[in-house]
């Protein structure tokens, strides 16, 4: 294998129990110092507002840090941390490993939209959480540290990072419920504008006004057609009659998702060797968490 899962920890007795069942050959260790002093590269993957405190711990040990994202919620942390951390920190967006990915650049590159000229991205929920993070709900449904600005929309601002440029020029803002059972929740609703390089990009983002678990489309159009990513791993090209055709390669997101993961731990791999890799970096990271809270402060 890339890698190998030398230890696991997690304060909550239920969490250790079902991961003795799920996974019994990783040995459980007594606290997180145990996992940093057992790795080589120590992977966070605790709720946001813990993330740096794992990471320098891990950093101050010698070791290289893959951490979940968002990076963290309190942004000047997080600017402090990036400034001391170096190069042996990286982030989860596993649209760095992403086929579909690799398939828009190609397009880009290949001259299918021509000149780019704008980005837009829009997301949606049937319900948040996603019903299949009800158990996280604690942290994932309040205003602290959850919501799917934080958790979802973050992907897609590194992904235009990443291929258009750095983000930048925010204005935007977010709407939380303010009474009845939903009130001090999350956010339900963000609109935003904003730049990525010299790209302007618009931003929408909402909960219970579709019925999919989980919808979103990243459009790039230039002054020749355009190409978007729906649903995390369909790619589409705008043809010169107006319709959309995926690529005749597209995967859906539960065959797509095994191979950017294979992908990601090939970059973990180099990062923990200290080689140069393809992954978020904490730079990448930090760029999208300004912009993040920039929308949930707005």
């Amino acid at each position: 294998g890339l890698v190998q899962a030398c230890g696991i920890w997690d304060p909550a007795p239920a969490a250790m129990q079902r991961m003795a069942k799920t996974f019994p050959q990783v040995p459980r260790l007594a606290d997180a110092a145990a996992v940093i002093a057992a790795s080589d590269c120590t992977y966070i993957a605790s709720p946001p507002a813990s993330h740096l405190e794992h990471a320098r711990a891990a950093l101050a040990a010698g070791k290289s840090v893959f951490t979940e994202k968002p990076l963290a919620v309190d942004v000047a942390d997080a600017r402090r941390f990036v400034a001391e951390a170096g190069t042996r920190g990286a982030v989860n967006f596993p649209f760095a490993s992403s086929p579909a990915v690799a398939t828009i650049r190609n397009w880009i590159e290949g001259g299918e939209i021509g000149t780019p000229r704008r980005l837009a991205i829009e997301v949606g929920f049937a319900k948040w959480p996603r019903s299949w993070q009800r158990d996280a709900a604690g942290w994932l449904d309040r205003p602290m540290q959850g919501g799917f600005t934080r958790e979802v929309v973050s992907h897609f601002l590194f992904l235009s990072r990443r291929l258009v440029g750095p983000l930048h020029g925010l204005s935007g803002k977010a709407s939380f419920p303010e009474a009845g059972p939903e009130a001090g929740k999350s956010e339900r609703r963000i609109a935003a504008t904003l730049q990525a390089g010299d790209l302007p990009v618009t931003l929408a983002g909402a909960v219970g006004e579709t019925a999919k678990d989980d919808h979103n489309i990243w459009m790039l159009e230039g002054d020749k057609g355009a190409v978007r990513l729906c649903d995390w791993s369909i790619t589409e090209r705008r043809g010169a009659d107006g319709t959309w055709q995926p690529a005749p390669d597209a995967l859906p997101q539960a065959q797509a998702r095994p191979l950017a993961l294979r992908r990601q731990l090939e970059g973990v791999a180099k990062l923990a060797r200290g080689e140069p890799h393809h992954l978020a970096t904490l730079a990448d990271a930090l760029n999208v968490q300004e912009i993040v809270e920039a929308i949930l402060a707005g």
